[in-house]
């Protein structure tokens, strides 16, 4: 059961004014629905502690950056033309994806003082998500357009144990933790109305080496194996989840080389 000490309101179609105060606020933690479910969302180095203290999630697993509008991702992303075309059928087909991705070095500076071991890896990388869901999308853009902060997110629910996709299974440990939760049931069931078959999660793909190191552009050239002895770098699905059949196709269609290695990532 939800705490009825913490507040619970419910998403109210558009930009939550309630929660958007909150996030403004120092250390502001906020439960927010998603396409898949719920999140725990925040903006600053206090806020990603306590969002990490309560999952008991370990720093190899960052939260994401949640990109409310295309620009965002262009201000902070490191990317070249094909991935920037990948990005953008997605977010024309409002389609949920996130690609692990360097920072751009102009980028870093919007990432809170005292927060990077929560947003980056030990490679110094992200996942960069778009078209999350209009409930974190409209406070993600609102903030970043009003004053360049940024939206970090993590999986409202107890590390290792699925996202279940109602506000009830958030749990009580992070609905008694946090400073709002914004109930959004019927948006996610609207998004997925088949519950026992349910994504609790969004596609991430890989753009980067094991040195975190951007990938080269393929230029449509097919090769027809590899060098003896050498395995190529290439884009990398590494997590399913929901939309995968679309990003699947997608990939095929943008990348004449890429691979399907779930939980590669992790």
């Amino acid at each position: 059961m939800i705490n009825t000490e913490v507040p619970t309101i419910s998403w109210n179609g558009g930009l939550q004014q309630e929660a958007l105060d909150i996030l403004r606020g120092e250390g502001g933690v906020v439960v927010s629905p998603t396409k898949v479910g719920y999140i725990i969302i925040t903006c600053d180095s206090r806020g990603l502690e306590r969002k990490f203290e309560l999952k008991n999630r370990p720093l190899t697993k960052p939260g994401v950056v949640l990109c409310g509008s295309f620009e965002e991702l262009e201000a902070l992303a490191e990317m070249n033309d094909e991935i920037r075309s990948f990005y953008q059928t997605h977010w024309d087909q409002d389609v949920l994806m996130g690609c692990i991705l360097p920072w751009k070095t102009s980028g870093l500076r919007h990432i809170p003082e005292g927060a990077e071991q929560y947003v980056r890896d030990a490679r110094g990388t992200s996942c960069f998500v778009v078209r999350f869901g209009v409930p974190a999308e409209r406070l993600a853009k609102e903030l970043w357009e009003s004053e360049q902060r940024v939206l970090f997110a993590s999986s409202a629910n107890p590390s290792g144990k699925g996202n279940r996709g109602v506000v009830t299974g958030v749990g009580e440990r992070i609905a008694t933790g946090v400073d709002l939760v914004v109930e959004g049931d019927d948006y996610v069931r609207w998004v997925q109305p088949d519950t026992a078959g349910r994504y609790e999660q969004g596609v991430m793909v890989s753009f980067v080496d094991a040195e975190g190191k951007l990938l080269p552009e393929q230029r449509g050239e097919v090769r027809r194996g590899d060098v003896e002895g050498t395995t190529e770098a290439v884009p990398t699905l590494i997590r399913a989840g929901l939309s995968l059949p679309q990003i699947l196709l997608n990939l095929a269609e943008q990348f004449p080389r890429w691979d399907y290695r779930h939980g590669q990532y992790y």
